[in-house]
């Protein structure tokens, strides 16, 4: 449906945003060949349609001191449902986000902590949830995101 909502002028702007949200209308228009007041119309059409449903700030977690990463696959008893399976973890201030899944395993938890002293206090505690019966959890060595350059090599 979001096909039919918007055209590749506005799939332009939406990466345009992605690569920074702060980008003035007029920048904008720029690259898209367009006024700023067609781009501010467009912006808040995508809005007023939910394709754009807000607008962010990349942090670096690392010089915040919770610089490490990982993903645990959490399991649960067959019995558990997939509120609950949520609740799980979006309490912890490690959990930053929570994916629940069809197959094996039940969800998938992206965590970032301080050391690794932090991540195994984390997972013993999502462990101790009565309806966890098991955790994988892999640890991020590097990442990307779409809009971001990977870095060159040094």
């Amino acid at each position: 449906m979001a096909d039919q909502l918007i055209d590749e002028t506005d799939r332009e702007i939406l990466e345009l945003l992605r690569e920074d949200a702060r980008r003035t209308l007029g920048d904008i228009g720029a690259r898209v060949t367009l006024s700023t007041a067609a781009v501010k119309r467009r912006i808040d059409r995508m809005q007023e349609n939910g394709v754009i449903v807000g607008y962010t700030v990349q942090i670096d977690h690392a010089k915040l001191g919770w610089g490490i990463e990982a993903f645990t696959e959490l399991r649960f008893t067959g019995t558990t449902k997939v509120g609950e399976i949520v609740r799980t973890t979006t309490r912890m201030p490690e959990a930053q986000a929570v994916f629940t899944i069809a197959g094996d395993p039940d969800a998938l938890v992206w965590l970032r902590v301080r050391d690794m002293g932090h991540l195994q206090r984390t997972i013993d505690e999502i462990r101790r949830h009565h309806q966890v019966t098991g955790t994988k959890t892999l640890m991020v060595l590097d990442s990307w995101t779409r809009g971001q350059q990977w870095p060159q090599p040094s």
